[in-house]
């Protein structure tokens, strides 16, 4: 349980690791993988397809 001690926030290890994962972040990691394989999808076709 977070505490407040003299105006300072007062958290377990534990609980100042965690955050919220939204799905803005699992958006942009399918987006991000997404143009990594088209980009290397396209140098494979341009340069090494015979």
């Amino acid at each position: 349980m977070v505490r407040k001690k003299h105006g300072v926030f007062i958290e377990t290890p534990m609980e100042a690791r965690q955050a919220e994962r939204g799905p803005s972040i699992l958006l942009l990691l399918i987006i991000s993988v997404s143009v990594a394989v088209i980009a290397m999808a396209a140098v494979w076709f341009v340069f090494f397809r015979t």
